[in-house]
């Protein structure tokens, strides 16, 4: 999930008319949390917005005020030579996880392949520093830093699809997502599914690809997750469209991939009791 401020001058929003419709109004901390109370969430991972750079202080602020509720998985400037000082001891920010990189764009997707992430996943893997990454269309460059670093855990954001269109051609590169697999320092989100689908709620069109990522990745390793603030549909939605919709994902499965898989994959262990 995502939070956000108030649009101000110190902390504007970006500019354009889309990226505006998509951000309507802040998504504070306390709107999370009657969000989760009424749709039964324990816990969420905030992952700071990538509009808004390398600012993570909403997030950690959360984190801070409610650690039961809420951790991060924050952000650093990729491309600035003085980011790379911060590794070490990145972890030492109280309810900070990791690290979550987007190279979906133009500027971004070269990042992949020029040497300028090159340095990141050494520094990571030695920290032990558990990675998100949104890298439709990249798929071939992460199965290589895979394979080069096995200690680094590596998670694979919004099913690793182009998630821009819809219905059954976004899950064209499906089967290469499922090749990852063969890594056992790679997991994969299964985030933004109903934005994915062509149909309304219970979105059947993507039932099918659910499963054949489950297949290939197993319960410890496919992770449920909203990205609740561009979804077409409620929170008891994209909840109840793996708990009551998916009739192969039940009992010890179930639990593994709507939470205790991705909690345990980034060290916030949910206590024995849950």
């Amino acid at each position: 999930m995502h939070l956000w401020a108030a649009d101000t001058p110190n902390r504007p929003w970006p500019p354009g008319r889309a990226a505006q419709a998509q951000k309507p109004y802040p998504v504070t901390k306390e709107a999370l949390l009657l969000q989760m109370d009424l749709a039964g969430v324990s816990r969420i991972v905030i992952v700071p917005p990538s509009w808004e750079g390398d600012r993570n202080e909403l997030a950690l602020e959360a984190a801070r005020l409610y650690p039961d509720r809420f951790a991060v998985m924050g952000r650093i400037a990729l491309e600035k030579p003085e980011s790379r000082a911060l590794v070490p001891d990145w972890k030492k920010q109280p309810g900070m996880l990791g690290m979550r990189f987007t190279f979906h764009t133009d500027l971004q997707r070269p990042w992949l392949t020029d040497g300028t992430a090159d340095w990141l996943w050494p520094a990571a893997e030695k920290a032990r520093i558990p990675l998100m990454v949104l890298v439709p269309g990249s798929l071939d460059a992460l199965a290589k830093i895979a394979e080069r670093h096995p200690e680094l855990r590596l998670t694979i954001d919004h099913v690793g699809l182009r998630r821009f269109t819809r219905g059954p051609d976004v899950f064209e590169d499906l089967p290469k997502v499922c090749a990852l697999a063969k890594y056992p320092n790679v997991a994969v989100k299964a985030s933004g599914v109903p934005s994915l689908s062509n149909q309304s709620y219970p979105y059947r069109d993507v039932q099918p690809f659910m499963k054949t990522l489950f297949d290939a990745f197993g319960p410890k390793r496919m992770f449920w997750g909203t990205d609740l603030t561009r979804m077409p549909c409620t929170y008891y939605e994209c909840i109840h469209l793996f708990t009551d919709h998916l009739p192969w994902l039940k009992g010890e499965d179930l639990d593994w991939v709507m939470g205790r898989g991705v909690c345990e994959w980034l060290g916030w262990p949910l206590p024995a009791s849950a």
